[in-house]
């Protein structure tokens, strides 16, 4: 909502004042609806960006979503991009999806959903399409055995490929094999099931789950489940962050208790902290998504539904379908290590997942202006 009162705020003085008799001459005036179509009537409709929580991950969703609106030229098609962050409770995402359903202006939402399982949600995303509003999923699917019709398509990480990058770099850091923590926001999450799922997977059999505990996107609740962790299993020899922001909750637990000569710290995504932390040898591997393609791609997605642009849409989904994997699109995966010392080698990955040293890293993040990814 406050980049939309940005770009409001840009209008230059001399309009506004102009404008100002037309715009107090219509007190209480109900935007029209019509949703579908943009600009139409000189309004300006609105393409949406839902979280699911507040997150680092998000900075780069945002900037890539604000990219493209500024590249595509949004503002002459009468069409402006709102970024909004959840707070990583169902209830939340409902009630955002509520207000959604009275505001006319909106034509388009991209949203992580929170809870894949929840009904309510669903409900809300079904209640928005049937309005004409055009929904997809970003990063967080909805549950596809329940509830994909609800959204047109989904767009994100493979995280069951993720999940086993993740696996196999940490086998390459602990051989031998070992113990494992698992730290998310939401164990039922989809994406976090499909992470987990997968670092299962690719670490193989030598391997053993201890235990996975989530924390809400609560992060003293977050520490406080890594040394809980510790003290109920103290021979783990891996802690595993699914989400963002677990990892430096990791590394505190890790520094405080001085036990960082005896465990390894595998975690996705790349958050500023995360990546200092990196480089200052507390981290073993990231497993980095690409937040700002994510927003990129996903205004771009939503503007080609609102335009009815069925080419654009044909060339991201080739082969739509709401069955199998044809309204699914994947974005990209890497696998950060140190510069220096890391046993993780390239070969142990799948063809599509890029491996990048750290300052490889920091060097594509700066052509973005991104600190963190």
């Amino acid at each position: 909502m406050m980049r939309y009162a940005k770009s409001v705020c840009r209008w230059p003085l001399a309009w506004m004042i102009l404008a100002l008799p037309l715009m107090v001459g219509c007190p209480g005036e109900v935007p029209s609806g019509g949703n579908g179509a943009a600009g139409g009537n000189g309004e300006t409709k609105r393409i949406v960006i839902l979280t699911n929580g507040d997150d680092p991950f998000w900075d780069a969703c945002e900037a890539g979503a604000f990219k493209a609106e500024e590249e595509l030229g949004l503002a002459e098609d009468g069409l402006a991009v709102t970024f909004e962050r959840a707070d990583f409770t169902v209830k939340g995402q409902v009630d955002k999806l509520k207000q959604y359903a009275l505001q006319s202006d909106i034509v388009a939402l991209g949203i992580s959903v929170y809870k894949p399982d929840s009904k309510q949600i669903a409900d809300e995303l079904r209640k928005l399409r049937e309005r004409g509003v055009k929904v997809v999923t970003i990063d967080g699917d909805i549950d596809r055995e329940q509830f994909r019709d609800a959204r047109f398509a989904y767009l994100g990480t493979d995280n069951i490929v993720g999940g086993r990058e993740l696996g196999r770099a940490t086998a390459a850091v602990l051989p031998e094999g070992g113990q494992f923590a698992f730290f998310v926001g939401s164990t039922s999450a989809a994406n976090a099931i499909a992470r987990m799922q997968g670092f299962i997977e690719g670490a193989g059999p030598a391997f053993e789950e201890v235990t996975r505990l989530e924390d809400g996107g609560d992060r003293p609740k977050a520490r406080k489940n890594v040394q809980d962790a510790l003290d109920q299993y103290p021979e783990i020899d891996a802690l595993v962050g699914i989400w963002a922001y677990n990892t430096p909750q990791i590394v505190a637990v890790v520094e405080d208790q001085n036990i960082r000569d005896k465990t390894k710290v595998s975690c996705f995504d790349a958050a500023e902290i995360s990546i200092r932390e990196m480089k200052d040898g507390n981290v073993d591997v990231m497993v980095v998504q690409n937040p700002y393609q994510m927003g990129h791609v996903g205004v771009r997605l939503l503007k080609a539904m609102v335009e009815e642009n069925q080419e654009f849409i044909d060339e991201m989904y080739p082969d739509y379908s709401q069955e199998g994997e044809g309204d699914i699109y994947r974005t990209e995966l890497r696998v950060v290590v140190p510069d220096e010392g890391s046993p993780i080698t390239p070969d142990l990955f799948e063809e599509g997942t890029t491996f990048m040293k750290l300052s490889e890293f920091e060097e594509w993040l700066a052509e973005r202006n991104l600190t963190s990814s």
